[in-house]
């Protein structure tokens, strides 16, 4: 089994109250890099710490490299337009960061590695993959591609508090922008992705046609963002089965997710790893609406479930944490 984490950057996520995907601004730009280095290693390594949120809920990188020591699977991480260089190996797909969709193109590069990724997608080996995002600021721009499709879902947050009225004046923006209503980009989901949309969802979306092109499975590890993924594929007229595994975080919060996967006939797995009975202030933060998601959590999770060892996530998780605080400080 193969976890694939697609890493990369927009500036989307430079506004304020947009993200809560790093301590502070200036951590920020190296959440990406640092999440594949903790999912390859352990640990970080030339990201200067590892990510959490302002309030101190740690990256859901974490989380997938617990279940990643419990279940044994194995991670690639590719280059989805990483700003920062990361110390982990990455496939190369030509992708670059992604600049503010409230410029007129700020996803030039997607077209290119939509087809480069669609094209790693179809020579992978494996009977089934789990894809996993890392990108701040990516629900905004997962809106932004909803809208662009003629999508009317919502979205999630790594913040407690939704700014939804903010991210949707942020995608009308970037709507405008680029010359778009909503719908203008149905069926044509590399236009969506480029004009209103972030590198990570070009990679992601081409990854996945290329794998179901070839006859393996895939499971869109992660929530809204994935579901604006599948909608990618969807729109891109393939129809092969396609799942979801995200957590009950993600679902608890955001009712259209459920909505959402049954009209883009995704199979739906929901998992709880019982953050909000554990005593520590950082993760049971999972409970409390911030971060939810990411980094392939989701579909982490649905591993160790399937595995038999969801109800130990939680414990690795801690020791992660204690181990990396001692070694690289509080």
């Amino acid at each position: 089994m193969r976890l694939i984490l697609v890493a990369g950057s927009t500036a989307t996520a430079e506004i304020d109250g947009i993200s809560a995907a790093g301590a502070d601004d200036d951590l920020l730009v190296h959440t990406p890099g640092a999440d594949a280095e903790l999912l390859t290693y352990g640990d970080v390594v030339r990201a200067p710490e590892m990510p959490t949120s302002p309030s101190g809920c740690p990256t859901p990188a974490l989380v997938t490299r617990a279940a990643r020591e419990l279940v044994g699977f194995d991670v690639v991480a590719v280059d989805g337009g990483l700003r920062v260089p990361t110390g982990a190996p990455t496939v190369t797909v030509g992708a670059r960061p992604g600049d503010d969709i409230r410029e007129r193109d700020p996803v030039p590069s997607a077209p290119g590695s939509f087809e480069a990724a669609r094209q790693y997608g179809r020579k992978l080996p494996d009977e089934e993959v789990v894809l996993g995002e890392t990108v701040p600021g990516g629900t905004t721009t997962a809106l932004g591609v909803l809208r662009a499709l003629g999508e009317e879902w919502s979205v999630s947050s790594s913040l407690p508090e939704n700014p939804l009225t903010l991210k949707e004046e942020v995608v009308a923006d970037g709507l405008e922008a680029s010359g778009l209503r909503p719908g203008d980009a149905a069926n044509e989901p590399k236009t969506a992705v480029r004009r209103v949309g972030d590198p990570v969802l070009a990679v992601v979306s081409g990854l996945t046609v290329g794998a179901l092109e070839s006859g393996t499975r895939v499971v869109l590890g992660g929530g809204t963002q994935m579901i604006a993924a599948a909608a990618l594929v969807r729109h891109a007229g393939v129809e092969a089965p396609l799942s979801l595994a995200t957590t009950a975080y993600v679902a608890d919060s955001v009712p259209d997710l459920r909505v959402a996967a049954a009209e883009l006939d995704l199979g739906l797995t929901v998992s709880d790893p019982g953050f909000d009975a554990v005593d520590h202030t950082g993760l049971s933060g999972y409970a409390a609406g911030v971060a939810k998601e990411g980094a392939g959590m989701g579909g982490a999770l649905a591993l160790a479930d399937r595995a038999g060892v969801l109800n130990d996530v939680a414990a690795t998780t801690l020791e992660s944490i204690a181990r990396l605080s001692a070694h690289n400080g509080p």
